[in-house]
């Protein structure tokens, strides 16, 4: 099947393919004259000063200082402008809710994060406190006199992306959540600016786009949360499989322990190497590090301060739960055979103690020993949120046409700057 971009378009379709293309080229290669976007897209110059034009109008990039060379007319680099276009990204997990705001720059606008007992909320209710915090960032981007490029929610389950729907999500005992209907009914959206995906493919994109292992073409991220899920980044794409449920990692037969999984099975890995085993493991129930109320990084703030003081139920549970998570790896990165693993979530936090159990079983396991990096992740509990907000900003980069146009008047001058 050909891509859109191979199809055949009009006049109209043909400028928002080469705006995009120009777009793109800033966000990979960073700020750049007109001339040398003209060479690097394959566009005329004149063509590419009118592009840059209506970027500039459309707010997306900007005019840097002009720079004398020693030879030939003096350049003037073209960039992102940030803060004026913004995406939104939502996550919602067992212990809480999240939000971030990005820019076009990759900055972070805003940020918030609830802690809660999702499960105990209910589906519904845990819905409309998504769009509660929704709303409340789309307020702080409108009052600064900037545009939201759209809203994309993280949610660690099997997610029909086409449809708005979450089909089934264990750990949240979520079934057939219609959350992009239940968003649109609240926000001042519209329903092609709403999405919803699953956390691990968002978290997989932003540590491709900013992360550890960002530009990595073949990477393999690991969420460390209640529920343990993988998103695979192959030939620099996103892997969903035939039916956009790629990634269920955590539902691998690997306990030899037939301890109950959510989702109804037992003897799944995450039951061994998920948020819940952790805690069960380190501690009894009557522990703070159980107290849902807490943020989790309080929590494993805790775990982390005995683990370096060397209590010893602690130490024994991070190497275990290493070990096992060093199995479940090796596999994956036989099949799969990426350049990276990044481990998110918890494992990241305690990286310390559980990386090197792990890098164990995979160099003993892994039949093409040393051809992959295990990576701890430097975005913590805010991938997906991230992921999500970078989503949200596709929507601009592959179509520039829909940000708004602003008065020329307000727009600087392109003048005769190569």
């Amino acid at each position: 099947m050909r891509s859109p971009a191979d199809r055949p378009v009009d006049q109209t379709g043909l400028r928002r393919l080469n705006l995009s293309r120009v777009l793109r080229a800033l966000r990979v290669d960073g700020p750049q004259s007109r001339a040398l976007l003209a060479r690097r897209t394959g566009l005329n110059k004149a063509t590419t000063s009118s592009l840059v034009g209506e970027l500039e109008q459309r707010r997306l990039v900007r005019l840097g200082e002009i720079v004398s060379g020693a030879v030939g007319r003096p350049s003037q680099p073209v960039e992102l402008r940030g803060r004026t276009v913004c995406g939104i990204g939502l996550e919602i997990n067992v212990n809480y809710v999240a939000v971030a705001v990005l820019d076009l720059t990759d900055q972070m606008v805003f940020s918030k994060r609830v802690p809660l007992d999702v499960v105990a909320l209910g589906q519904v209710a845990a819905m409309d406190l998504l769009a509660d915090l929704a709303a409340e960032a789309i307020a702080e981007v409108r009052d600064a006199g900037n545009w939201v490029t759209g809203v994309t929610v993280a949610v660690p389950g099997l997610v029909d992306t086409e449809n708005g729907i979450v089909r089934h999500a264990p750990n949240l005992r979520w079934r057939d959540a219609s959350v992009v209907e239940r968003l649109v009914t609240r926000l001042e959206l519209p329903r092609e600016r709403i999405s919803v995906d699953n956390d691990a493919n968002l978290s997989a994109l932003a540590e491709h786009a900013v992360g550890v292992a960002a530009g990595a073409t073949d990477l393999l991220y690991l969420t460390g949360e209640v529920g343990v899920g993988g998103g695979v980044i192959a030939d620099g794409r996103l892997v969903r499989g035939a039916t956009g449920f790629t990634g269920e990692v955590g539902h691998m037969p690997l306990n030899p322990e037939p301890a109950p999984c959510g989702c109804g099975r037992s003897g799944c890995w995450e039951t061994q190497v998920g948020l819940a085993a952790l805690l069960r493991s380190v501690a009894n129930f009557d522990d703070r590090v159980h107290d849902s109320a807490l943020d989790l990084e309080q929590r494993l703030r805790v775990i982390a301060s005995r683990a370096a003081d060397g209590e010893p139920r602690t130490r024994r549970a991070l190497a275990e739960i290493g070990s096992a998570l060093g199995i479940g790896a090796s596999i994956l990165v036989n099949i799969l055979n990426p350049t990276a693993i990044v481990l998110g979530g918890y494992f990241a936090v305690l990286g310390e103690w559980l990386v090197e159990p792990a890098r164990r079983e995979l160099s003993e396991r892994v039949m093409a020993s040393g051809s992959c990096r295990l990576l701890l992740s430097d975005l913590g509990f805010t991938a997906a949120v991230r992921g999500g907000a970078y989503a949200a900003l596709d929507r601009v980069f592959d179509d520039p046409s829909i940000a708004p146009l602003v008065a020329p008047a307000e727009v600087p001058h392109l003048g005769g700057i190569a």
